[in-house]
């Protein structure tokens, strides 16, 4: 019994050391492939495969690409590992047309900022120039010339707190009614020192207070559906809603039409 023991060990122990060989070429193939992997880590942040080599601007309208680039900080010298989003997204928001920013970093090299505008909700006409206003109330620096006005034109405001409540209601409103205004003038009278003209691009006008402009336009669309395209005239919000043709014998026979119209479908 014994004599098999000491065979069954001398078996044995071959083997074992064969596995801890192993065991030690394991460890030892390991630790050289970490070092070659450590020396190439260090050999690439040191050499400029490691920089910026591509910046991207994604969502830009009004702000000029290169603008939101440069108040980003990042460049063609910039370390692709050590960009701070946090840092670098309060920098470019620094812009007041700026809403909202979001970075992207696609290896090997490339830098993608995505940006999100605050809209321009309206222009005030001012010394022969255009003042663009925010949707979060903000002024920007004037324009001397606007080829296709974007937004509409605020004429004859000079008071800041009914520019931006004014620009408040138009944002309220859908970009279709927003769209087809041209103009807006403060025209106060002796009740209503909020009173507004409308100049609408269909031709016709509206008359409406600043604090209900946005609910009241809503129905505009529905009103004007109900005359006849080739009348004109003024939409009255300032307490009631209803339409005053600017020559009221066309109203008074569009009306007629209307009636013989439902008559007859009767």
């Amino acid at each position: 019994m014994d004599k098999q023991k000491v065979v069954s060990l001398e078996e044995r122990v071959p083997k074992l050391k064969e596995k801890r060989k192993q065991k030690t070429n394991r460890q030892l193939t390991f630790f050289v492939i970490l070092f070659f992997l450590l020396i190439l880590i260090i050999i690439y942040l040191q050499t400029p495969l490691s920089k910026v080599s591509n910046i991207v601007v994604e969502g830009a309208v009004n702000v000029p690409k290169e603008t939101v680039i440069k108040l980003s900080g990042i460049t063609t010298e910039t370390s692709f590992w050590k960009i701070e989003e946090d840092k670098t997204v309060a920098a470019i928001k620094e812009n007041k047309q700026i809403k909202e920013v979001d970075i992207q970093k696609r290896f090997p090299s490339t830098v993608i900022l995505s940006i999100e505008e605050n809209e321009r909700v309206a222009y005030v006409f001012k010394d022969s120039a255009f003042y663009p206003i925010l949707e979060n109330g903000g002024f920007l620096e004037k324009q001397k010339q606007l080829t296709v006005p974007d937004a509409p034109i605020l004429i004859d405001w000079k008071k800041p707190e009914m520019i931006q409540a004014m620009s408040a209601q138009l944002k309220k409103l859908p970009s279709s009614i927003a769209n087809a205004i041209s103009e807006i003038h403060l025209t106060p009278s002796n009740t209503d020192e909020e009173q507004i003209t409308v100049y609408m691009s269909d031709g016709n006008e509206v008359i409406a207070t600043i604090s209900t402009f946005a609910s009241k336009m809503k129905s505009y669309p529905q009103i004007i559906s109900q005359i006849d395209p080739n009348i004109k005239g003024t939409v009255h919000f300032e307490v009631g809603s209803y339409f005053e043709a600017y020559n009221k014998e066309d109203l008074k026979s569009n009306e007629e039409e209307n009636s013989e119209h439902e008559e007859n479908e009767g």
